[in-house]
């Protein structure tokens, strides 16, 4: 199911409607931070997404989108759960060394 934003209130509705994959995991909007979801709603539902496409992917360097991409794997895909990719669209502007890394990295923790 794709929301954007700041949807953690509706979360319980949507897995009690039957909604098995939340698309984005916007983790920089209030309410959605990774630990916090991970807690509380990983045994019930896939997180798909969670790198940022409004910073990081566009404007950030290629350490901090490493980065993000390991935090991403170490705390929405312990235990499994979790599909990497970006929030939505990768943005025009994004380097094409972002989104290499972005996959790169990735596939080497074997999340691609």
């Amino acid at each position: 199911h794709h929301s954007d934003g700041a949807v953690r209130k509706i979360i319980p509705d949507m897995i009690e409607a039957g909604i098995d994959v939340l698309n984005p995991i916007q983790w920089r909007c209030p309410g959605m931070e990774r630990e916090g979801l991970k807690k509380d709603f990983g045994e019930k539902i896939i997180f798909h997404g969670g790198m940022d496409n409004q910073y990081t992917l566009p404007f950030g360097t290629v350490e901090e989108v490493k980065k993000e991409v390991m935090e991403n794997i170490q705390i929405l895909g312990k235990n499994g759960g979790y599909i990497l990719a970006p929030c939505h669209n990768i943005q025009a502007v994004s380097p094409p060394e972002n989104i290499l890394a972005l996959y790169e990295i990735g596939y080497e923790h074997g999340w691609v």
